[in-house]
């Protein structure tokens, strides 16, 4: 997802006001659990084959007035061929995200499947979104990892994938932290780890001097 850097700053101006002014409780759905993460809360690997939720069976949630996807039926899942190993070959290098990308013929279709499945009108306004971005090393197109995200585009999200990958490239954070923390709740993924925004910067939030550098791969 390309953002210009005034949306870049603008959205990442509204994020840091949500987090920091603390969370309310969301409000999710529970629809049948096919789909659900692992055991143990580790996210799934990538599977191009895995089941679209049935229609009508998933809801959006919501925190502060941002919308979460159906846990159920959108738990994110990984790309196997990215490890913390091979950021650098991987996530970390420009160009990256456009060789595991997968084409819109067939996004497509499956972006009409998965708006059935949240019941969504043919019409409604949205993106294709992967929850576990590319640039976090998401798996491209898996079903459990891909949603109709309701809203304007480019969205908050898109800030957030930006700054925790910049997290991860400039090795602030594990991969799997960011991996997991954004499947988990993408509007307190920075609380939950460790990070804030000072000066446009992420930063460890108990070392707010320890910042990431302006290393980082593509944007989703």
């Amino acid at each position: 997802m390309t953002v210009t850097t005034r949306t870049l700053i603008a959205t990442t101006a509204i994020l840091v006001t949500v987090l920091l002014t603390g969370c309310t409780p969301k409000t999710t759905t529970g629809s049948p659990a096919s789909t659900a993460p692992a055991a143990g809360g580790s996210l799934a690997v990538d599977d191009p084959n895995a089941p679209m939720p049935a229609p009508g069976t998933c809801h959006i949630g919501q925190r502060d007035g941002q919308p979460l996807p159906d846990p159920h039926c959108t738990p994110g899942a990984i790309n196997s061929g990215v490890t913390q190993a091979d950021i650098n070959d991987t996530i970390c290098k420009s160009g990256w995200t456009s060789t595991v990308r997968p084409p819109s013929s067939k996004t497509s279709k499956m972006k009409v499947a998965s708006g059935n499945s949240y019941s969504l009108a043919t019409d409604a306004k949205g993106e294709y979104d992967h929850l576990v971005s590319l640039e976090l090393g998401g798996a491209p197109d898996d079903p459990r990892n891909l949603w109709v995200e309701p809203g304007s585009i480019p969205n908050p999200k898109d800030a957030v994938e930006n700054k925790l990958n910049q997290a991860v490239c400039s090795g602030l954070i594990p991969l799997a932290t960011a991996q997991t923390d954004i499947a988990s709740d993408w509007v307190t993924a920075f609380d939950d780890a460790g990070l804030r925004v000072v000066s446009g910067k992420v930063c460890l939030r108990d070392q707010p001097t320890h910042c990431a550098t302006g290393r980082q791969g593509d944007s989703d």
